[in-house]
């Protein structure tokens, strides 16, 4: 059997400005078609009544054009999500490889993410210094800057 990561779901209450902040910050690149889904078949996939999703797919970077990708989605309705912490089971992060953290952690800081942590750095024997930091994108969900030396 071959298995093949595809994508990761992200839900959001504005998805077309979360999206544009991945276009903009992180290089995604739109995988069109748009999405906008509903049915009996969602509504059994979901466990939802009366489901509705828009969105789309953004490929993410270093990849290629057949890499996986971030979606993108909004349900009509979301309830209010608790806050995450870098400690919360079940997912927690997404991360990117950048050259300058710190530079890049001012740019999301400026495009309306917050701070999670700060700056740090660690030596990982055998493999080099990791330099990183936790942020949170627009909507809440966590983000970990990282470059290795």
């Amino acid at each position: 059997m071959a298995i093949r990561y595809v994508h990761t779901n992200l839900i959001a209450r504005d998805w077309r400005a979360l999206a544009a902040f991945y276009v903009r910050l992180f290089d995604c690149k739109p995988v069109p078609p748009e999405r906008d889904l509903a049915g009996d078949w969602l509504e059994a996939a979901t466990g939802i009544d009366n489901a509705h999703i828009t969105g789309m797919h953004l490929r993410l970077p270093g990849h290629g054009d057949t890499g996986p990708t971030l979606e993108i989605f909004s349900y009509d309705a979301c309830p209010d999500h608790p806050d995450t912490y870098p400690d919360t089971p079940g997912f927690a992060h997404i991360a990117f490889l950048v050259d300058d953290v710190a530079a890049m952690a001012e740019t999301v800081l400026e495009a309306g993410g917050t701070a999670v942590g700060e700056l740090a750095s660690r030596d990982v024997p055998g493999v080099g210094q990791l330099v990183f930091r936790y942020l949170r994108d627009p909507e809440g969900n966590i983000i970990e800057l990282q470059s290795w030396n």
